[in-house]
């Protein structure tokens, strides 16, 4: 039997398909729970049409979205932003889901309709002032990458200073505790045997 799916069924079909099932299943699951409808020639034709419409839309609505594309590709965005003397952004100022860090040029990919990405080209500006060369841009991020790189070997260092301190205090109470248990059996006296007395 051959039923249109209303609505979507795991492992039967999607919405909108035809589908062959079995007689038992169309009438007492998928008919009573308004999962499916019996698919006459008329509602078939009808199915047909309603698709044929949808992908002529969806193929305008993809040729938009190409031209939507190319506009803000062609574009630059800019924005002025509170930004420090290292060019780093002052992100108490700024609410953003993903922070941008610091002044420069960025891509942000948005996709606009499935398979149609836009890449937005950011300028991110210090507040009244313009944006530096690309090269100092460079020379200010592998700075503050030094810095950050330094900063991560420094606690590393102190965090294995920090375990070799323990490993040494653990190894003294080790040391400390195997003379205590090498003293008390070298200061115990071994236990008095009690003489027998002969049975009378």
């Amino acid at each position: 039997m051959q039923v249109i799916l209303r609505q979507d069924v795991e492992k039967l079909g999607l919405r909108g398909e035809v589908v062959d099932v079995a007689p038992g299943f169309a009438r007492n699951y998928l008919l009573p729970r308004k999962l499916a409808e019996t698919a006459t020639p008329g509602k078939v034709a009808e199915l047909r049409k309603h698709e044929e419409k949808r992908a002529r839309q969806e193929a305008q609505s993809f040729d938009q979205a190409q031209e939507i594309v190319n506009r803000l590709e062609s574009a630059e965005i800019r924005f002025d932003v509170p930004a420090g003397e290292t060019g780093t952004i002052d992100r108490r100022k700024l609410d953003l889901p993903e922070s941008i860090k610091r002044i420069g040029r960025y891509q942000v990919p948005v996709e606009l309709f499935p398979d149609v990405t836009a890449t937005l080209r950011l300028a991110i500006v210090p507040e009244g002032g313009e944006l530096p060369p690309e090269e100092e841009l460079e020379a200010l991020a592998e700075a503050e990458a030094q810095a950050e790189a330094e900063a991560q070997a420094a606690a590393e260092a102190e965090h294995a200073e920090a375990e070799a301190e323990i490993q040494a205090i653990v190894e003294e109470d080790e040391d400390e505790a195997e003379e205590a248990d090498t003293e008390a059996d070298a200061g115990a006296a071994p236990p008095e045997l009690e003489p027998e007395t002969p049975p009378e």
